[in-house]
């Protein structure tokens, strides 16, 4: 029998380059499943997505998520695509096994804790306090450079890595500072800011944007005590879920957020289409 893609949508596109397209799997003429393709992320029309690939009971373990994966990249490279990125739930053995047949590797991972409901103590000689608005205004500027700054060292093309970090720094803070449900929060030692954390609403708990210890202040265990401050943030806020997303590569922050009880949710991977 043959697993083939069937258009279950008509195509989606954007002067920008954009598309996206929902497909049905099929053995012959019997669905099976389905899946989105997309090449409508900040990356840019040449990256594009495989979302919610979904192979129904009984036809499970019989090859036809790997035949439906692989159709799909043919569809990326004819829409231009030269790079396929996957979010695979750290809770599916099958399709982390998948991923890794076909070639993905991890880039990074969403994780989260359920929070104890009492606030954390933070460690003596340490205290948070609410960002200044001079203090804001200097983070706003970094964190915009930098955070293009570390899409183009992963690969991302300048032009998209420009373009991802205005629209996501846009979105997430249309009022900047005072951006309903938005805090920036400082940890200070013995009187002076050693670093930030900003936690905002999100779903049905708290999201870790941003977090970071001033170069000249790490090493002192200060990044403990600012996930600490964003946990008592979230609890304040009424959330007992807080999430956050890291680099792979970045095992000193991974290994931290393990310590502290946070557990990956899904697994960001992808590849380049040859």
């Amino acid at each position: 029998m043959t697993t083939t893609l069937r258009p279950s949508g008509p195509l989606q596109q954007s002067d920008s380059g954009a598309r996206s397209r929902p497909y049905e799997v099929r053995v012959n003429s019997r669905r099976v499943g389905a899946l989105l393709i997309a090449a409508d992320t900040p990356f840019g029309p040449t990256v594009g997505e495989i979302r919610d690939l979904v192979i129904e009971e009984p036809d499970r373990r019989r090859g036809r998520a790997t035949v439906a994966a692989l159709a799909a990249e043919e569809v990326l490279r004819g829409w231009g695509c030269r790079r396929v990125r996957i979010s695979v739930p750290a809770g599916s053995p099958g399709g982390l096994r998948l991923a890794a047949a076909l070639g993905y590797t991890e880039s990074s991972r969403n994780m989260a804790k359920e929070l104890p409901a009492a606030p954390p103590a933070l460690s003596a000689g340490v205290r948070g306090r609410l960002m200044t608005p001079d203090e804001y205004a200097a983070w706003d500027a970094r964190a915009r450079a930098d955070y293009e700054a570390t899409w183009i060292a992963r690969g991302m093309p300048q032009e998209a890595a420009r373009a991802k970090s205005l629209a996501d720094h846009d979105a997430q803070l249309p009022q900047g500072q005072a951006t309903p449900g938005v805090v920036f929060s400082v940890l200070e030692a013995a009187g002076t800011p050693v670093g930030h954390v900003w936690v905002a609403p999100a779903g049905e708990g708290s999201y870790v944007y941003d977090v970071a210890v001033a170069e000249e202040h790490r090493g002192h265990g200060y990044g403990r005590d600012l996930m600490l401050l964003a946990e008592r943030t979230a609890l304040a806020a009424g959330h007992r879920l807080l999430a956050l997303h890291v680099f792979t590569t970045n095992t000193p922050a991974l290994r931290l957020y393990e310590s502290l009880g946070y557990r990956p949710t899904h697994l960001n991977c992808g590849k380049e289409l040859i």
